[in-house]
């Protein structure tokens, strides 16, 4: 038995609600590349694992029904329960960094608690962490972490898109000279990532920032809506995940805050936040460098190979397919695979270690040819990588809730990486001083 067969079987097992800690002992044959699965169909995010699990598993399933895998190396994979806990993160990255034939290709948080936790381990062991549109941003820089990618937009990218934004619908930048925007976030370390490039922007281009945390998991608000009735701000950064966006929404309604004047990180703003949230989210609008949306020929693909002939995907419900965490979960995919491609071009095609992966992720180029190629034109940004430049893209798009679907209002954005690199740089540069790292020489960086 493979490792694709037990991952379907433990699938199963949580659709009938019997999810335990799902590190199975791998099997993966010799001849497959091996990914293990840090996620949650449990926890309070449910909704995020598993969807971002069912869209990146598919991807992976319909290449090898399509491809038999990439350059006749088959993909397997694992998956580990974490129910979103920090602890069980770095437990299951212990127990399957080691499984498969060459052990983990990389490792796939998607939560900055277990990056954070992870950052040294995973250096020591030489195993890359994909941590896309989340994670640490100044992880971005590649000298000092040269095994943690930040791939296609980061933290502050994707904050310097939502003030871009606001400063086009004031009608310019410079028309935001005297407002006043409040950043609402989660008390935590993703919550607060974003306060010194807000204080930056405000600074740069004349306008007044209020930081207001909430408390996790941030299903009471009311005082803080209270404060920012008070405040008066002319928008509002919703930076808030899990319960907390819908909760945000529905209290902003009550205080008379109007909605189409906040703007919301990707992880409030998925369809899985808004429909709760009902008539109260009607006109927010959401930054995603993720785009919604199932009109893609990937979607042609994977619907023939792994759902058609009466088959099953890892979807329970087919109407989730081009919803933003399925599509996450697609956007995880591609990235992953498309660095053992490259890596298989240095390396040779047979399985691969994390640290030959690594040179994969770190010489990427998903440009408008190759991401057409794909199927995927549109859904994932161009991104190119290197040694500098663990982001290689930093574009967004702005969606609006109509109350029924995200509704696309700007093509890609480009963020300001003549602002965030320095912040990047300064970060990484104390990093590397607390724990005695030498950053690489890019120029030898092959």
């Amino acid at each position: 038995m493979n490792v694709r067969t037990m991952v379907r079987r433990s699938v199963a097992g949580a659709a009938l609600g019997l999810v335990a800690a799902l590190a199975l002992p791998a099997q993966a044959a010799p001849n497959e590349q091996y990914f293990p699965m840090i996620g949650w169909r449990t926890g309070p995010l449910t909704p995020l694992g598993v969807n971002v699990a069912a869209g990146w598993i598919d991807y992976m399933d319909m290449l090898n029904k399509r491809d038999g895998g990439i350059n006749g190396v088959k993909l397997a994979w694992e998956e580990c329960e974490t129910a979103y806990k920090v602890d069980r993160g770095v437990e299951c990255y212990q127990r399957l960094k080691g499984n498969g034939p060459t052990g983990a290709s990389t490792f796939n948080p998607i939560n900055t608690g277990v990056v954070y936790a992870l950052l040294d381990r995973t250096a020591t062991d030489k195993i890359p962490i994909v941590t896309i549109g989340s994670g640490r941003t100044d992880t971005t820089d590649g000298r000092v972490f040269p095994y943690v990618f930040p791939l296609g937009t980061n933290y502050l990218s994707t904050n310097t898109v939502k003030i871009k934004f606001i400063g086009m619908q004031e009608g310019g930048m410079d028309k935001l000279k005297g407002k006043k925007i409040v950043n609402l976030h989660m008390d935590s370390a993703g919550g607060k990532e974003t306060i010194p490039l807000l204080d930056a922007q405000a600074k740069k281009y004349g306008f007044e920032i209020i930081h207001i945390a909430v408390a996790m998991p941030g299903s009471e608000q009311q005082s803080a809506w209270l404060e920012i009735r008070r405040i008066k701000p002319d928008w509002v950064i919703l930076r808030e995940w899990g319960v907390a966006p819908a909760v945000a929404l529905k209290t902003a309604e009550k205080t008379g805050f109007p909605i189409n004047r906040i703007v919301g990180v990707p992880f409030a703003g998925t369809e899985d936040d808004l429909i709760p949230a009902g008539e109260s989210a009607k006109g927010f609008y959401v930054v995603h460098p993720m785009p919604t949306g199932g009109n893609y020929p990937v979607f042609d693909d994977i619907k023939k190979y792994v759902y058609g002939g009466g088959n099953k995907g890892n979807l329970q419900d087919m109407s989730r397919m081009g919803l933003t965490y399925y599509n996450m979960g697609i956007t995880y995919g591609v990235i992953n695979t498309e660095a053992v491609r490259v890596a298989q071009k240095k390396f040779g095609n047979k399985p691969l270690t994390g640290e030959q992966i690594q040179w994969g992720l770190e010489n990427l180029n998903l440009d408008e040819k190759r991401l057409k190629e794909l199927g995927v034109w549109g859904l994932v940004q161009p991104i190119k990588s290197s040694c500098m430049d663990h982001e290689g893209g930093g574009a967004a798009k702005v969606f609006q809730w109509n109350g029924t679907a995200l509704v696309p209002v700007t093509d890609w954005i480009p963020g300001d990486k003549a602002l965030t690199r320095p912040i990047i740089e300064e970060s990484a540069a104390k990093y590397a001083k607390e724990k005695g790292i030498t950053p690489r020489d890019c120029s030898k960086a092959m």
